[in-house]
């Protein structure tokens, strides 16, 4: 029979406040550099300025953690606030979030523990709303995630390591039953470990690493993260998109649930600053991953009846999810084109997998487009053109409902950006990727 446990009087959380010289050249930099850059230390360089500390009311007591509360950061515009409750068994304990949505799934929770520290944060639309306690008792590292999506009610389920009775849940950390939007928050890491590394073309290599079993982390499709590594003495941090092992994942037969593992298709730049020490990684070594980032909306994909994808070199790598999940779950589809430029035939990425895919279903094709062919090579040449694209863009009827995606360099894809404009495209209809 589930217990609640013994209910506390609803105390108040004072914050405590930080007085700043206010030098508003200074400021404004750091503003700027936090809106372009969201992954720069920008607390460090305000240290510079911290004059000292204002004095603050005693603080709640240690162990005094209500079980449910309702986060004093409402946004004036946007989601109703979650709320979170926990209960118990002699054996477990159950965390409720309440997120008052009913679009909820697993991609929209992101649970971390370590040592006694719990963080779950959960990202509703353009919000981010948080659960981040100092556990009383300890638990045991695996623990699991359900999600009532009709009711957008989120079960997170620890194993207590000792089988008694918690007075209350633990005590606040940072940030704790806090509600912003996500906009605002600042990037958490956990550390992964690298489980297979192999060769895809000649400079382009699939990464595989292994989330902590104390971690639930689904990237949505469409979505990047950051990698981060020390190097000279700097930590050093990248955008990529993961994308699934193969094309054909739903073939193998995993050794562990695929949900543990992220893949990268990562370029070696020998001439990079970040790409060689990556690759100098060796399996069992560690590489910090960032939680998803990205503005890809997934309700774009629903009722489309044409999906064109248009990649540049490893811009390919966020077309693998949306290509998988478009020809997976969208049962209006009717077509789907990918149009993959590359220098080389021996830089083209998965071509033998594209190319049975495309026999596979018949929904989909692909063609590829060299800039620098080999003299044999009888298939499409050059460069994005308004040309390529209007031969290659022709919807299966002319009310179809359309989206282009589009990703390579920053010129492909601004190029690309005003030729589809040029031809008639609306905004709703094209979604760039960037980083």
């Amino acid at each position: 029979m589930i217990e609640t446990a013994a209910l506390l009087r609803p105390l108040t959380v004072l914050r405590c406040s930080f007085t700043h010289i206010a030098f508003s050249k200074t400021i404004a930099n750091v503003n700027t550099v936090k809106k372009v850059h969201r992954w720069v230390n920008y607390e460090s360089m305000l240290k510079e300025c911290l004059v000292g500390r204002m004095a603050m009311k005693p603080a709640l007591p240690k162990g005094m953690l209500p079980q449910s509360q309702v986060t004093d950061t409402l946004a004036k515009e946007g989601p109703s606030s979650p709320s979170y409750d926990w209960f118990q068994t002699d054996s477990l304990v159950t965390i409720v979030i309440y997120t008052k949505q009913k679009d909820i799934n697993l991609d929209s929770v992101i649970v971390d523990h370590r040592d006694d520290s719990f963080r779950a944060e959960t990202v509703i639309k353009d919000y981010s709303y948080l659960v981040h306690v100092a556990l009383s008792h300890e638990i045991q590292e695996d623990f699991s995630v359900l999600v009532v999506e009709n009711v957008g009610k989120i079960e997170i389920i620890l194993k207590k390591k000792e089988n008694i009775s918690w007075k209350c849940l633990g005590h606040p950390l940072e940030n704790h039953n806090s509600f912003i939007p996500k906009k605002d928050t600042g990037l958490f890491y956990r550390k992964c470990q690298l489980v297979s590394k192999e060769d895809v073309t000649h400079d382009t290599k699939l990464f595989c690493l292994m989330l902590p079993p104390s971690t639930h982390l689904q990237v949505p499709v469409g979505q990047h993260v950051y990698l981060k590594l020390p190097i000279t003495g700097t930590e050093i941090v990248k955008p990529y998109t993961p994308v699934s092992d193969s094309l054909f994942s739903e073939f193998k037969e995993p050794v562990l649930p695929n949900n543990i593992y992220i893949y990268f298709l990562i370029k070696i730049y020998p001439a990079g600053f970040f790409t060689p020490e990556l690759d100098q990684l060796q399996i069992g070594d560690y590489i910090s991953v960032s939680n998803p980032e990205g503005n890809f909306i997934i309700s774009q994909l629903q009722e489309l009846e044409d999906l064109f994808l248009l990649a540049a070199g490893t811009g390919f790598t966020p077309m693998v999810k949306v290509l998988n999940y478009a020809l997976t779950n969208i049962p209006s589809l009717r077509k789907v084109k990918l149009m993959f430029f590359n220098k080389t035939e021996d830089d083209i990425i998965w071509r033998s997998q594209l190319e049975k895919l495309a026999f596979k279903d018949k929904r989909f094709e692909v063609e590829f487009v060299l800039s620098a062919p080999a003299y044999e090579w009888s298939g499409k040449q050059g460069y994005i053109s308004p040309a390529l694209l209007s031969e290659f863009l022709e919807r299966s009827s002319d009310t179809s409902r359309v989206l282009i995606c589009l990703c390579g360099p920053t010129p492909f894809t601004e190029q690309g950006m005003k030729m589809l404009h040029d031809l008639n495209f609306s905004k709703d209809e094209i979604h760039s990727f960037t980083a």
